[in-house]
């Protein structure tokens, strides 16, 4: 299937252009202790920063901090906790790092308005306004991204017993609705994501990703994040999470030839080698 019509995808954020006519790598950044890869990695501001480094040096066009780990059965952190965390990082960041995007990944009013205000260009909202509606209009005054995530329940139980009618439908039905009160509040600059593992059984990831390209009829450009998951573990015989690099691009290589506009990986430079390739293949006259 063919999605060169991608090439007129083109996201305002703030005063700077995301041209997404081909994938953009967006890297992950936790400053916390308990994430489910690389918890207590990066949660230090030099390390943070030399991380971020690392990853727009290997092809990372988007760097996405987030300060509380999301990870299932994962416990929720105070606002003042989070913002201790993201705002020192973000602020060294987006004036070391001008030419790169910086989206804050975050669920709480007041960490995304702190963030907007440094200059963070997105926020990535796993609850799809489910948790905080108010973000659709603080993304219009500020003129940011918006990355409205499907997920159903919260990290510490989402896991525990995920039922759908059909998860396609029901994802599908979600988005239109929830689209639907974006542009009613202006909001322009959306990017839509399906969730994988966010209340979601290996089945109902394995569908999403099998019926991606379908997603494309709502309009948004499309991030898929499934970098080193538990979905990927299962798949090849409960491998750990550090050995989960090669499903990873597996998984996000499938979903670029769905017509997927971002990926959302831990692994920037593994990621960036098979974006390369499917660009030279995509490209070819056939």
């Amino acid at each position: 299937m063919n999605h060169r019509s991608t090439n007129s995808l083109q996201l305002t954020l703030r005063d700077k252009t995301l041209d997404l006519s081909s994938p953009r790598i967006m890297g992950i950044l936790n400053a916390t202790p308990d994430s489910f890869s690389d918890g207590g990695e990066f949660n230090e501001l030099e390390s943070a920063i030399g991380q971020i480094g690392l990853m727009v040096s290997q092809g990372a066009s988007i760097i996405d901090i987030g300060g509380e780990s999301t990870r299932p059965g994962s416990e929720p952190v105070t606002e003042q906790r989070e913002l201790d965390r993201v705002l020192p990082i973000l602020e060294k960041a987006i004036r070391q790092f001008p030419d790169t995007f910086f989206s804050i990944d975050t669920t709480k009013y007041r960490v995304a308005k702190e963030a907007l205000k440094l200059g963070a260009h997105m926020v990535n909202d796993i609850s799809g306004l489910q948790k905080e509606p108010r973000f659709a209009d603080l993304c219009t005054q500020y003129q940011a991204g918006y990355v409205m995530m499907h997920s159903q329940g919260n990290p510490k139980t989402m896991q525990e017993d995920p039922t759908y009618d059909d998860v396609f439908n029901d994802i599908y039905q979600f988005f239109e609705q929830q689209l639907q009160t974006c542009r009613e509040k202006g909001l322009k600059n959306i990017i839509i994501d399906p969730g994988i593992g966010f209340g979601k059984t290996l089945d109902h990831n394995l569908k999403l990703l099998a019926n991606l390209d379908k997603f494309k009829q709502l309009g948004p450009p499309i991030l898929v994040g499934a970098s080193r998951k538990s979905m990927i573990g299962s798949i090849l015989n409960d491998r750990p999470v550090d050995d989960r690099v090669t499903g990873t691009v597996a998984v996000h290589y499938h979903a670029m030839m769905q017509g997927a506009n971002i990926i959302r990986v831990h692994d920037v430079k593994e990621a960036y080698d098979s974006m390369m390739v499917f660009q030279a293949l995509n490209n070819i006259d056939k």
